[in-house]
């Protein structure tokens, strides 16, 4: 089997809100969390009827409370098109491909690692390895380092997504296993999924 690779990706920003929460301390007593600060911050900023400073202190306090979480997939399915913005796609109603029809898999990232730059700047970058197996385990094509993307912004963007689309031109039909890898270069951190996929004439 030759898999014939191509990638693309995009990104997009949206308001991600989140209300103040409660942590527990060592010695079992509730205290406000960094969220919760920020929240209480933005409320005041709300009433005193600065709009723009209120969604930043949201934003910038999700930007550093999520590189805290394990960097994980949200979400990754099969979609029938290349996906229009975040969120914005349309999920293949089963995976079941014709001989020749290109794999496109729109993909959400929770946790992505920042760095700065200076000057107010920050980036992101991830790559994306791929195997294609049997339903036995045999690995029948893979490659480190498929894609590469760099995002550089003024703000930590949150709603990250991309869409990789694989083409599979010469695949027999028959069952197979997709497994990406996703490399958070900047955290030194990875994550992977796995999508199954079938073949077949019609």
């Amino acid at each position: 089997m030759q898999a014939r690779a191509r990638i693309s990706g995009r990104q997009r920003t949206a308001a991600l809100f989140a209300a103040g929460f409660l942590v527990v301390s060592s010695a079992g007593l509730a205290k406000a969390g960094p969220l919760a600060d920020a929240a209480r911050e933005a409320e005041e900023k709300a009433a005193a009827g600065d709009v723009i400073g209120a969604y930043d202190a949201i934003r910038d306090a999700f930007g550093a409370f999520s590189m805290t979480l394990p960097f994980t997939v949200r979400q990754a399915v099969f979609v029938s098109e290349r996906p229009k913005a975040y969120g914005a796609y349309s999920p293949k109603p089963e995976p079941v491909f014709k001989p020749g029809e290109p794999l496109i898999t729109y993909v959400e990232m929770i946790g992505l690692t920042w760095k700065s730059l200076g000057n107010g700047l920050e980036q992101s970058n991830f790559s994306v390895d791929f195997e294609i197996s049997e339903p036995d385990g045999k690995i029948l094509a893979a490659q480190k380092g498929f894609g590469e993307f760099t995002f550089t912004g003024l703000v930590r963007n949150q709603e990250m997504f991309t869409h990789l689309t694989l083409d599979i031109t010469g695949a027999e039909p028959g069952d197979y296993l997709l497994k990406y890898t996703i490399n958070d270069l900047v955290g030194e951190r990875f994550t992977s999924f796995e999508q199954e996929f079938t073949v077949r004439d019609r």
